[in-house]
């Protein structure tokens, strides 16, 4: 049962649709992500949850209750925003009690609610301390708490993490999911963050040019795309891109991939010769190695020539000529390193991946096409953006 719903919403700005015909059916209690580039219309969604936007069209409910039409103080849901909005001249305590008293709570509620706040974020010895004496990540511990202490239905979560660091974003999502399972509310978080996404999500609604290219579980998405654009989006991976030779009369088809040769694909979708399909690949999907693998049935295999590698201390990136591909494998570092001779730029070297390891993208679009042909000197997806 959907908790909060999005029926047919479509939000324009003069001539520009920043959000188009979109329906979403959030759980109650889930952590609910709006994954996308900027301007794909997932703050413009959470700012018409909020309130602070009203659809031109479509209708958004909770808990059954239609509250297009209903002033943000009248919705059962707060939001923390990307720059925490808190009053600088209170000390951290008077910020999370702002609300509070606003509602004329008496007293000891207040001070009740305070407390239970103040345990939930850790931050009890420090309640007296001004906001400017603090750090960022308390900062938006404290920010969470403000907006938890009315108990909304509903927590909106605008970028919450973009201001900080790699090590702290990565901290405060295991205090966030942490904080989820202890107040049990919904969480409706915005980001342009894969790795935060696939980290505390339920479900995730990607989104591009203000529709919803695909909605599903974070390995769903991550292990299933069902276009490029999410593919790309998601993680890195390799693009591949030919026609089928025979069809799936059984689990694999062979597949022409212009510039590299024939290839096993697997046959999770109807296919029959001369089909154009467009494969994903996973880098860590991919392994190399210096020596050609044992043939393996349905197993893909080539011979190319390492062109890039980067050492991330738990992996190590290799990018392979292979044909006229150059493709990004990830290799985990599960052994002691330094006792073997890892291969390195210009190394002759074999890679190889199962047939079900690379995934047959439903659609393919022209506007994708980008994606399909980055030039030799960029790198991956991601890491070329």
């Amino acid at each position: 049962m959907s908790f909060l719903r999005f029926e047919n919403v479509t939000k324009r700005f003069g001539s520009f649709t920043a959000v188009d015909q979109i329906s979403l059916e959030i759980g109650k209690s889930e952590v609910f992500s709006l994954l996308g580039p900027s301007g794909c219309g997932k703050t413009t969604l959470l700012r018409m949850a909020a309130g602070f936007e009203k659809p031109d069209s479509g209708r958004i409910y909770l808990d059954g209750i239609d509250i297009t039409d209903l002033p943000p103080e009248r919705r059962k849901v707060n939001t923390v925003f990307q720059n925490y909005a808190l009053f600088p001249h209170l000390s951290i305590k008077e910020n999370i009690a702002f609300g509070l008293k606003i509602a004329k709570m008496p007293r000891p509620v207040i001070d009740r609610e305070v407390d239970r706040m103040l345990d939930l974020i850790d931050l009890s010895t420090h309640a007296d301390k001004k906001i400017s004496e603090i750090s960022g990540g308390q900062k938006q511990r404290v920010a969470i708490a403000r907006a938890l202490i009315n108990n909304p239905l509903v927590l909106l979560l605008d970028e919450p993490l973009a201001a900080l660091d790699l090590k702290l974003r990565q901290r405060l999502l295991v205090e966030l999911d942490a904080i989820h399972d202890e107040v049990g509310i919904t969480f409706l978080y915005v980001t342009h963050d894969q790795g935060e996404a696939i980290s505390i999500s339920d479900q995730i609604a990607v989104m591009n040019h203000g529709r919803v290219e695909q909605i599903g579980k974070p390995a769903e998405i991550y292990e299933t795309p069902r276009n490029s654009f999410v593919a790309a989006f998601i993680g890195d991976t390799n693009f591949l891109e030919g026609r089928v030779l025979a069809g799936n009369h059984d689990q694999f088809s062979s597949a022409e991939i212009e510039g590299m040769g024939v290839i096993f694909v697997e046959n999770d979708k109807p296919l029959q010769a001369n089909d154009r399909i467009h494969v994903s690949l996973r880098p860590e999907k991919i392994g190399v190695s210096r020596s050609e693998p044992i043939p393996c049935e349905n197993q893909n295999t080539r011979a190319g020539t390492v062109e890039d590698v980067i050492y991330y201390g738990s992996h190590t990136r290799y990018w392979v000529r292979c044909g006229s591909y150059k493709l990004c494998a990830e290799q985990q570092h599960r052994d002691f390193m330094l006792d073997e001779t890892s291969p390195t730029w210009g190394d002759q070297v074999w890679i190889h991946w199962h047939a079900k390891d690379g995934y047959l993208l439903e659609q393919y679009r022209e506007e994708d096409e980008n994606l399909l042909t980055l030039p030799d000197d960029e790198l991956t997806t991601q890491e070329a953006s």
